[in-house]
């Protein structure tokens, strides 16, 4: 998943091993919360110095977005160059709080954010509804200047004039008023969505203490959870004699409904995750029906009929009923091969006398799939791990960037502040060896201080700036985080096949990040791109995990220093598909549940669950549990930007499918071809950020628009062509 987070970047070319904090800070205190610019200061800054950082940064900044108000001239100059130092002052502290809040989670460094946000998002409302900026880019698109702009330029105009309208700048009096009133609120119940999510998931463990517990559980998942046993004060736990402790952290919860012979643990966890913060102080039901009531009331006062409507404006897709076409389409080629699917697994259990056969629950499913999966294709997951040490797939990604990309990417571990002890930073350079960009890797799951899922955030946006020494490039830095398997016992983090994906995955996001050739932050790297477009090189990357070059390049035994078995990786290859009717159809089932909530409900007359229901009868084969309050954690639509938006993620891959399919018909095995393929993608998805429509970016890689074809062939619903 790719985080749009507010933060910004330093006022020059990004020197590795710069010292963040040196310029001016405003405020007697010397706050590193203040700098504004240069890499963040993670080794000084404090819970303690968020409030006064924010308390001088705020009457700071609005007297400056108030003399441009006042002085205003409708030129590039004149009102975007100084309009984005504002911004970039803005976000570059804002920014920091949010990873901070992502990564280095604390009940102090959250009181210390619930305290500010409201100044925060009270002066981002203020800025986004300014009708003197507003009219000043109004002028601007008339002017004659506006012919000599740079595309980049005019798109970030654009996007000026339409954020402002979509932030309520044409609202007066009480209509403002209760917008703006909206926007805090929003802001409020989102993070106490995410806080609650966190808490309810360090909340829940559960603890073996025999073998019969543990009957069926991989060494890996025994190491990890006697681990988590230690850290939770049982320091005698060992990894063959316990106590073991599991957790709903994905990494643990995961392997264990895999792997786990007793069935009814598999469901006490199941049932646990599912009723994830949906209960008592945690719960958030309440905050999800105030998040919908306040996102319509907030969608009317615009003038559309409903969220959705509000939020396919910023997108690609043009409407609503566009979107519920690639749904139905895609839920039509799934539905009937995920019955199929149910069936086999429920025949295979049969055939292993297993007495839930004739019933198999939710619990049931991921156990026997792995069975199945072992049988068919005489795969398992644990046995791969060995192969896939971190930093051996870090090798393969980084050789793969360099083939396709042509940059070469370094270790720079010493030359920036880190906010733990696990975070890798990286230099990335072109061709001639200089440096383009930079990146920071937190790999590993820290459920106690860091939420779930994997991301990529903007640290450090690439942009044109001026200097007493003239213009220079600022250069882009980027955050990709993950939550895999940590290192345990002295052994090297070993990765799930999953977990490589998730890594190119992210990686991908952060190369549109970084190889963005783009001079204006506004548009550079993911910014202004179209939401619903945001996923395609991410998705993309996915794809290479498979190709042979790569794989080996990256998959050796940890110990021997062995390739992976050719027979394994035909059983990968084999195995890619296995049950993606239900895959598909799973993800179909959240992304129309999420446009349902924001489109068709009506709080009168049904509730959210009863939405769940209605939305199930038609996009899954095993009905949801009623007591299923798995929106309760769908932090994607409830605490992330995918409101009315979590369809992106396939819109995004009919658009990633095709890019792959570009160098198949080169030839994956064609090395110049490959080469050249990788170049122009490069210069085009890569590079052009947000300075043009996707669709436009995407023709002129492809030469043509894009297809549903090659997903559907790519997920094994569709012959070859």
């Amino acid at each position: 998943m790719s985080t749009k987070e507010l933060s910004k970047q330093t006022p020059e070319r990004v020197p590795a091993a710069a010292d963040p904090t040196s310029g001016p800070t405003s405020g007697p205190t010397n706050n590193p919360l203040l700098a504004g610019h240069g890499l963040p200061p993670f080794e000084k800054i404090r819970a303690e110095q968020v409030v006064p950082a924010v308390n001088v940064l705020i009457p700071q900044l609005t007297a400056q977005l108030e003399a441009l108000e006042a002085t205003l001239v409708p030129t590039w100059e004149g009102l975007a160059e100084p309009l984005t130092e504002i911004s970039d002052r803005l976000s570059w502290t804002w920014g920091i709080l949010g990873h901070l809040m992502g990564v280095k989670n604390s009940p102090e460094l959250r009181a210390a954010y619930e305290s500010v946000q409201p100044a925060l998002v009270q002066f981002a409302t203020r800025l986004s509804q300014s009708k003197p900026l507003y009219e000043g880019f109004t002028q601007l698109q008339a002017s004659e200047q506006w012919a000599e702009l740079a595309p980049a330029q005019k798109r970030i105009v654009e996007a000026a004039i339409k954020d402002a309208e979509l932030s309520g700048v044409g609202l007066a009096g009480e209509s403002r008023e209760q917008f703006n009133q909206i926007q805090q609120q929003l802001a409020e119940l989102s993070m106490q969505f995410s806080n609650h999510v966190l808490d309810a998931t360090k909340a829940f463990s559960l603890l073996l203490k025999t073998q019969d517990d543990i009957a069926g559980l991989p060494a890996s998942l025994l190491s990890l959870a006697a681990q988590a046993a230690r850290a939770a004060g049982a320091a005698e736990a060992t990894t063959e004699q316990g106590p073991w402790r599991i957790t709903l952290d994905f990494p643990s919860y995961r392997p264990f409904l895999q792997h786990s012979r007793r069935r009814d643990l598999r469901e006490q966890m199941y049932r646990a995750s599912v009723t994830k913060a949906a209960s008592g102080e945690l719960d958030n039901t309440p905050l999800i029906e105030k998040i919908l009531a306040l996102r319509q009331q907030q969608a009317v006062l615009l003038g559309f009929v409903n969220y959705a409507e509000l939020s396919l404006a910023r997108k690609m897709a043009p409407t609503v009923e566009a979107v519920e076409a690639l749904m139905e389409e895609l839920r039509a080629a799934s539905y009937v091969a995920a019955e199929q699917e149910l069936e086999a697994l429920a025949d295979f259990a049969k055939a292993q006398s297993a007495p839930e056969a004739a019933n198999l629950r939710q619990w049931d499913v991921p156990f026997w799939a792995e069975r199945m999966r072992e049988a068919q294709f005489e795969i398992e997951d644990e046995a791969l791990r060995p192969y896939f040490p971190l930093p051996q797939v870090l090798d393969g990604l980084f050789s793969l960037a360099e083939r396709l990309f042509d940059v070469k990417i370094s270790a720079a571990d010493g030359q920036a502040p880190v906010w733990h002890p696990d975070v890798r930073y990286f230099q990335i350079a072109n061709e001639a060896s200089e440096p383009i960009a930079y990146f920071y890797l937190d790999p590993y799951s820290r459920p106690a201080e860091k939420r779930g899922g994997a991301w990529m955030g903007d640290c450090i946006n690439r942009t044109k700036v001026r200097t007493a020494a003239g213009e220079q490039i600022r250069l882009p830095v980027a955050y990709l985080v993950c939550n895999q398997s940590p290192p345990v016992e002295g052994r090297p983090s070993l990765m799930t096949f999953r977990e490589v994906e998730t890594l190119f995955h992210e990686f991908g996001h952060g190369l549109q990040h970084m190889l963005t050739q783009v001079d204006y932050s506004a548009a550079a790297g993911i910014n202004n791109i179209e939401w619903d477009a945001v996923e395609l090189p991410s998705q993309f990357m996915e794809n290479w995990c498979y190709d042979r070059d790569t794989l080996f390049q990256m998959a050796r035994h940890y110990e021997t220093g062995a390739p992976l078995p050719e027979a394994d990786y035909q059983k990968l290859l084999a195995a890619r598909n296995f049950m993606t009717g239900s895959a598909i159809l799973r993800q179909v089932n959240f992304g129309w549940l999420d446009l349902e909530l924001h489109t068709h409900y009506q709080p009168d007359t049904e509730t959210i669950w009863g939405v769940r229901d209605r939305i199930a009868a038609k996009a899954t084969v095993l009905p949801p549990l009623p007591e299923d309050a798995f929106l309760c954690s769908f932090g994607h639509i409830f605490a992330g930007g995918y409101a009315a938006g979590y369809y992106s993620y396939f819109w995004a891959e009919v658009l990633s499918a095709d890019a792959f399919s570009a160098f198949e018909e080169a030839g994956l095995d064609n090395e110049p071809a490959v080469r050249e393929t990788g170049r122009r993608f490069r210069n085009t998805v890569l590079a052009l950020g947000g300075s043009y429509h996707p669709l436009e970016v995407f023709q002129t890689f492809r030469g043509r628009s894009p297809s549903t074809s090659a997903l559907l062939r790519h997920r094994g619903l569709a012959p070859a062509a």
